[in-house]
């Protein structure tokens, strides 16, 4: 990938790999505008191992020097997973939303094969601007994808994807139509796309200020060191947020639904 070097051209890069990873992204992006909608992207989401060379501070370090300001953290004890989200001044930018896999909490073996794939990354990669979208920077076969993949999912889609969007998110909130999840859900169901139904399609409630639903991830062709597999890639999110008692939309995240959205690229 060509390097670069500010936000927006970022960003812009960020959905055209992404939408590239993820076919269907692209068809009901353009299913929304077809209906009159200008889509505005509630969030990014980033994947990464809680290694200090490509932690969450490395791969927010681009983000924070545009100008995003660290907002919470959410911790999955299941999934074994720490996260934080970041948000920009300017509302109309995305948040960010960066989670990492805590590699102590899992067998020796899979920790020397994570270790070993980031001790491929090339000298420098991880200091450049674009870094949070460089893709894959190591070699993995698909038999230590399928190893990792015995305890974690989440490490095995690192192993095959790097660094890059896991997944983009519409925000209900800024359609014209549809207005609800349960009328979004229903609009991408007849259009042909599967949802993620873990703990049900639309996760959250307007007690909680947030309701989410996503896709199941698209698969796609990935080339491993031995031969080509196809694989579950990257999923579509759609989230509709809640006024809070202060007068202001909710921001943040909650845990027990993103423990399930992350179940979209399970299948």
């Amino acid at each position: 990938m060509t390097s670069i070097n500010n936000l927006e051209s970022l960003l812009d890069n960020m959905w055209k790999d992404y939408s590239a990873q993820n076919p269907q992204a692209k068809k009901i992006h353009d299913l929304f505008v077809s209906q009159g909608n200008q889509v505005v992207n509630d969030h990014i989401a980033l994947r990464t191992f809680n290694d200090k060379r490509v932690g969450i501070d490395i791969l927010s370090q681009s983000f924070l020097a545009s100008g995003y300001i660290e907002k919470g953290e959410y911790h999955f004890e299941e999934k074994k997973l720490y996260a934080k989200h970041f948000e920009h001044p300017e509302l109309t930018k995305p948040k960010v939303f960066i989670s990492e896999l805590k590699l102590e909490e899992f067998s020796q073996e899979f920790q020397g094969i994570v270790k070993e794939l980031i001790d491929q990354i090339p000298e420098g990669t991880t200091s450049k601007f674009d870094f949070a979208n460089c893709g894959r920077p190591w070699d993995v076969s698909f038999e230590t994808y399928e190893k990792l993949r015995q305890e974690s999912e989440y490490g095995a889609w690192m192993a095959a994807f790097g660094f890059r969007s896991n997944h983009f998110t519409v925000s209900v909130n800024h359609l014209e139509k549809p207005s609800t999840l349960e009328e979004l859900n229903s609009m991408i169901k007849e259009a042909g796309f599967a949802l993620n139904d873990s703990g049900g399609e639309i996760k959250g409630n307007p007690g909680v200020y947030l309701e989410q639903s996503s896709t199941l991830a698209d698969r796609v062709d990935v080339k491993f060191s031995d031969g080509v597999q196809t694989i579950p890639s990257c999923y579509y999110e759609f989230a509709r947020r809640y006024v809070m008692p202060n007068g202001q939309v909710y921001q943040g995240f909650v845990s027990s639904s993103a423990d399930k959205i992350f179940e979209s690229t399970d299948n």
